[in-house]
C-alpha cells in the first residue's frame, strides 16, 4: 500500500497491515473472525476535511446513518459537532441512544409511516424532510394532533442526470421514486403555506451516490435556488435550509474523489446569495474508506479450471459485490508473497455468494487472514442472518488502542425473538 496511515488508516508496519497503530491480525486472533474493523482517524479526517471545505458557508454536516450506524462511530461524529440524517424509527432511535438531539436531527426517507412520523415530532427533529404533499399533509395533522408545529422541508427531484456505477444507487433522476416531481413542488409549497400545523423551513435533494463528476450536483443545486426564487416570488418566506443531500464518491479502486475545494467555491456563488444555512449529508464520504472486514481462508478448492478461495465471509458479510457488483480490494493480512487468480467465495449456500470473481491476488492458503477493503458503507448495515448466521463483531481503533463496539452475535441472539409458546387466536 502506497498511501499512509493519515490518508487511509490503513498502512502496513514490518509487513503487517494495521489500522492506525493496531496490526490486524491482533484483533483477529482477540475477537475472531469475520470482524468489521474502523479507523477512528479515518472518520475524523474525512469529516474534518469536508466540514472546512464548506466553511465559508453557515452550514451543518448531518451524517447519514444508513451508510453505517454503528454506535461507535456515532460517537466519534457527534465530538466533532456533527448533526445526523435519519430514515426510519430505528435510526431515530439509535441516534438518540448516540446522544444526537432533536435539534441535531434531519428526518428524512420515501415512506415514513404515522408512527414514525408522530416519533419525529415528539423527538422535536429540527426538520422532517417530506416526499410528497400527502405526507406534509399527514404531517399537518399529526402536528395538530400533538399540539406543536412540525418543522418541513420539501425533497425535491431535480430530476438531472448523474453518472453513478449502478442504476440503484440513482436517485434523483425523472421517474425516481424518491421526492416530489419538480413540476409538482410548488403546489406542494403552497399547500403547506396555508396548513396551520406545518412550517415550510426547507427545500431538500439527494440525486444518488457515488457522484464523481460535480456538474449533476451543481444543477440539481441551480433548480432548488431557483425554485427557491419562485416560492419568495410567491410570498413564501419561511425557507431557511437548502439542504443538498449527500453522494460524493469515494474510490474503492483507482477512482479520482471529487475536489472538495472546487466543489465548495461552486456552491459559494450559488447558495451564499440566497441566505440560507446549507445542509449536507454525506454518508459513504465520511465512512466508506475507514472500514475493513477481516475474513479467514477455510478452504482452498479447484474446479473447472478455477481456483476458490473459500472464506469465512460472504454475501451475509457483504453484499455489496453480489448486489451491486461492487468491486472491493482484497489482500492478505501478512506480508504478500507470490499470485493467484481466484473467485473469493463465502460460505454462503448461494452462487451469487461471493466477494471477488477471478481477481488477481497474493498467493493465500487455508488459515490464512485476508482484510477486504472500504467496507465502513454499506457493510454491517446491510450484513442479514440468512442461512442463520450470526453477525460478525465490530471494533473501532483510536491510535494504539481499540475496543470492540458491537459484539458477535450468538445463536441464542437468532431465535431470542422467536416465541416457543405463541398464544393462538381466533380468526
Amino acid at each position: 500500500m502506497g498511501q499512509g496511515v493519515l490518508s487511509s488508516g490503513f498502512a502496513r508496519v514490518d509487513g503487517t497491515l494495521s489500522c492506525e497503530g493496531v496490526p490486524l491480525d491482533r484483533i483477529a486472533a482477540d475477537v475472531g473472525t469475520p470482524t468489521y474493523v474502523y479507523s477512528a482517524a479515518m472518520v475524523r479526517d474525512r469529516y474534518t476535511r469536508l466540514d472546512e471545505a464548506l466553511a465559508p458557508l453557515e452550514h451543518r454536516i448531518h451524517y447519514t446513518l444508513k451508510a453505517n450506524s454503528n454506535a461507535g462511530v456515532l460517537r466519534v461524529l457527534r465530538e466533532l459537532g456533527a448533526g445526523v440524517d435519519v430514515v426510519s424509527g430505528g435510526e431515530l432511535f439509535r441516534a438518540r441512544k448516540a446522544g444526537f438531539e432533536g435539534k441535531d436531527i434531519v428526518f428524512g426517507g420515501v415512506g415514513k409511516t404515522e408512527h414514525e412520523l408522530r416519533e419525529a415530532l415528539e423527538a422535536r427533529v429540527m426538520l422532517v424532510n417530506a416526499e410528497s404533499e400527502a405526507e406534509v399533509r399527514t404531517l399537518d395533522r399529526i402536528a395538530g394532533e400533538l399540539g406543536v408545529v412540525a418543522p418541513v422541508g420539501l425533497r425535491v427531484n431535480p430530476e438531472v442526470t448523474v453518472d453513478s456505477s449502478h442504476r440503484y444507487i440513482k436517485t434523483g433522476e425523472k421517474g425516481a421514486k424518491f421526492g416530489i416531481p419538480f413540476d409538482q413542488v410548488a403546489a406542494a409549497a403552497a399547500a403547506a403555506a396555508t396548513l396551520p400545523h406545518v412550517e415550510l423551513v426547507g427545500l431538500d435533494m439527494h440525486i444518488g451516490s457515488q457522484l464523481f463528476r460535480l456538474d449533476p450536483y451543481l444543477d440539481g443545486v441551480d433548480r432548488l435556488v431557483g425554485l427557491l426564487e419562485q416560492l419568495r416570488a410567491a410570498g413564501v418566506n419561511t425557507v431557511r435550509y437548502l439542504d443538498i443531500g449527500g453522494g460524493l464518491g469515494v474510490s474503492y479502486d483507482d477512482e479520482e474523489t471529487p475536489d472538495l475545494h472546487r466543489f465548495a467555491r461552486a456552491l459559494v456563488s450559488r447558495v451564499q446569495p440566497t441566505g440560507l444555512t446549507l445542509l449536507m449529508e454525506p454518508g459513504r464520504f465520511v465512512v466508506g474508506n475507514s472500514g475493513m472486514l477481516l475474513t479467514r481462508v477455510l478452504y482452498r478448492k479447484f474446479s473447472g479450471g478455477r481456483h476458490f478461495l473459500v472464506t469465512d465471509a460472504g454475501m451475509t458479510e457483504l453484499i455489496r459485490p453480489s448486489h451491486y457488483d461492487a468491486y472491493h480490494r482484497i489482500e492478505p493480512v501478512a506480508a504478500p508473497s507470490g499470485h493467484m487468480t481466484a473467485d473469493v467465495v463465502g460460505p454462503v449456500c448461494e452462487s451469487g455468494d461471493f466477494l471477488a470473481l477471478d481477481r488477481e491476488l497474493p498467493e493465500a492458503n487455508p488459515g490464512d487472514l485476508l482484510a477486504v477493503h472500504d467496507v465502513g458503507a454499506y457493510g454491517y448495515v446491510m450484513a442479514s442472518n440468512y442461512n442463520t448466521r450470526p453477525r460478525g463483531a465490530e471494533v473501532l481503533v483510536d491510535g494504539d488502542r481499540y475496543a470492540v463496539v458491537t459484539a458477535r452475535e450468538r445463536y441464542e441472539d437468532l431465535v431470542h425473538l422467536e416465541l416457543d409458546h405463541p398464544e393462538w387466536r381466533k380468526g
